[in-house]
C-alpha cells in the first residue's frame, strides 16, 4: 500500500564520495534554487538525485547501495522519484539501466543541463561560482579543474571526468569574492591536478599566477592546495607560499609508492630518486610545511621486496599526514590487464602495518606542538568539545584541535590561538587564548 508522500516537490541531493562531488552538489543545488525550486542536501525529500562514487570497488558499493535503498524507498511510497548522476553513472550507465531499472534516469558528470531539464529547471550560464554549499559556513572547496590527462595505470578518473580542463582565473576570482561575501574564510582548492592548472588555457602552468589573485579576495583568510601531482609541479608556489600568510604551508600531494618497479608500471612518470629530492625541495623552500599524501599498497607485481622498500622510505620521510589504501582492480584501466596477484588478506596486513608506522610517526610530531600556539580555525562543536584545526589540517581528513566547551566557549568560523597542552596519534588538546 502506498504511503503519504511528504515533502512535495523538494528535491534531496544526496553526495557520495571525495570533494569534488561535494562541490559538484553544490553547483547542482544553486542552480536549483536559482529555478525556484525548493532543495536539501541529505534531508526529507519527495524527489531524491544521488550524486554518485565510481572509483574504486567499496566507494562503488555504497553507491550502488545507496541507490538501492531509495529505490526500495520509492517502492514504499516514501519518495515519488530517484534520480542517479556522477561518476558511477557516468561510467557505468548502461549497466545501471539493466540492473536497477526502477531509477527514473540516468546522467553523467558532464550532463546537468539535461538533469536540470528533468528537474523542471534550466541551466543558467551566468551563475558564475553561484552554489548552496554543504560545508561549515567558514571554508569551502574551489573546484578549480575537472578532469586529467595523466595516464596512471590503475586509475579510472579520465573515463568518468575526460580530459583536464581548467577554469579562467578570472571566474575563480569572482567564485572566490562572493564566497567570501558568504562567511567563507578557507578556500580548499581542489582538481583531479593542481599540478596541470592552466596549461590547456595558457599554455602554461598558472597555479601560482592564480594564487596571486586568490590572496587578493578581501575575507578570505586561508588558501590550502589539493590533490597535486608529483611531475612538473611548478615550484614558484613554494616561494607564495613561503612569503604569504593566506596560503596555508601545507599540501596534499598523492605519490602512490615508491618502488621503482611499481612506479614504472604504475605510469606515473617519476622515481624514487626524483620524488625523494622533490620532498627534500619542498621542506627547503617551506621547513613548516605539512605534507599529505596518499598510498596504495597491494598493486599488481608488489613484491615484499617493493613493499619493504615503501616501508622503509615512509619511515625516513616522516610525512605529517598520511592515508594508505589497498589496491582496487578496476575495469578499463590500463592495470586490468595484469594480474591482480596479492591475496587480499596480505594487503590489508600492508595497509595496517603502513598506518601503524604513520600513527607512530604522528604522535612524535604531535608531541613536539606541546606547548607551543598555533592559530586555530573553529569548525563546529561536538560533544563536549569545541573541533578547531590548524593551518596544517585539511578538513575531515586530518588531526583536530579538541577544546574543552564547559571551560571556553567559541563561535563556529572564529580564528583563535590555542596552545597546545596535551597530544594524542592525531588530535591535539589546547587552551584558547583570549
Amino acid at each position: 500500500m502506498r504511503t503519504k508522500t511528504l515533502k512535495k516537490n523538494r528535491i534531496n541531493v544526496v553526495t557520495l564520495g571525495c570533494s569534488k562531488n561535494v562541490y559538484d552538489s553544490e553547483i547542482l543545488m544553486g542552480q536549483l534554487k536559482a529555478n525556484g525550486k525548493e532543495v536539501v542536501h541529505e534531508e526529507e525529500g519527495n524527489i531524491v538525485v544521488i550524486n554518485t562514487c565510481g572509483f574504486i570497488a567499496n566507494a562503488k558499493e555504497e553507491s550502488v547501495n545507496t541507490i538501492l535503498n531509495f529505490v526500495q524507498k520509492k517502492e514504499e511510497g516514501i519518495v515519488d522519484k530517484v534520480f542517479v548522476t556522477g561518476c558511477l553513472s557516468e561510467r557505468y550507465k548502461p549497466d545501471l539501466q539493466k540492473e536497477i531499472p526502477d531509477v527514473d534516469q540516468y546522467f553523467g558528470t558532464t550532463e546537468l543541463p539535461q538533469l536540470l531539464k528533468v528537474l523542471e529547471a534550466d541551466y543558467k550560464h551566468e551563475l558564475i561560482g553561484e552554489r548552496l554549499t554543504t560545508t561549515p559556513k567558514n571554508y569551502a572547496y574551489l573546484k578549480i579543474a575537472e578532469g586529467c590527462d595523466r595516464p596512471c595505470s590503475f586509475c579510472a578518473i579520465p573515463i568518468m571526468r575526460g580530459k583536464h580542463k581548467s577554469t579562467p582565473i578570472e571566474d575563480l576570482v569572482v567564485e572566490a569574492k562572493k564566497l567570501a561575501k558568504e562567511g567563507v574564510k578557507e578556500l580548499v582548492l581542489i582538481a583531479q591536478d593542481l599540478t596541470y592548472y592552466g596549461l590547456d588555457l595558457y599554455k602554461e602552468r598558472r597555479l601560482a599566477a592564480l594564487l596571486k589573485e586568490l590572496v587578493k579576495v578581501e575575507g578570505i583568510e586561508w588558501i590550502r592546495l589539493h590533490y597535486a601531482f608529483p611531475t612538473g609541479f611548478p615550484m614558484e608556489v613554494l616561494d607564495l607560499m613561503r612569503e604569504e600568510p593566506k596560503i596555508c604551508n601545507y599540501i596534499d600531494i598523492p605519490l602512490q609508492h615508491i618502488a621503482d618497479p611499481i612506479l614504472k608500471s604504475m605510469r606515473r612518470g617519476t622515481t624514487k630518486a626524483k620524488t625523494t629530492k622533490l620532498l627534500q625541495d619542498f621542506r627547503a623552500a617551506v621547513p613548516e610545511m605539512a605534507i599529505r599524501t596518499t598510498l596504495i599498497v597491494g598493486y599488481p607485481g608488489e613484491t615484499q621486496e617493493d613493499f619493504e622498500t615503501l616501508r622503509e622510505w615512509v619511515r625516513e620521510m616522516r610525512f605529517e599526514r598520511l592515508g594508505c589504501f589497498t589496491y582496487s582492480h578496476e575495469e578499463n584501466t590500463h592495470a586490468y590487464s595484469l594480474e591482480d596477484d596479492v591475496p587480499e588478506e596480505v594487503k590489508m596486513e600492508r595497509v595496517n602495518e603502513i598506518m601503524d608506522i604513520q600513527s607512530q610517526i604522528s604522535w612524535e610530531l604531535n608531541q613536539q606542538k606541546i606547548g607551543k600556539t598555533f592559530k586555530c580555525v573553529i569548525d563546529r562543536k561536538e560533544g563536549e568539545h569545541f573541533i578547531g584545526r590548524t593551518e596544517f589540517d585539511s578538513p575531515d581528513v586530518d588531526n583536530e584541535v579538541l577544546i574543552d566547551a564547559s571551560k571556553y566557549y567559541l563561535k563556529t568560523g572564529e580564528y583563535v590561538n590555542v596552545e597546545i597542552y596535551d597530544a594524542a596519534d592525531f588530535d591535539l588538546f589546547g587552551v584558547p587564548l583570549k
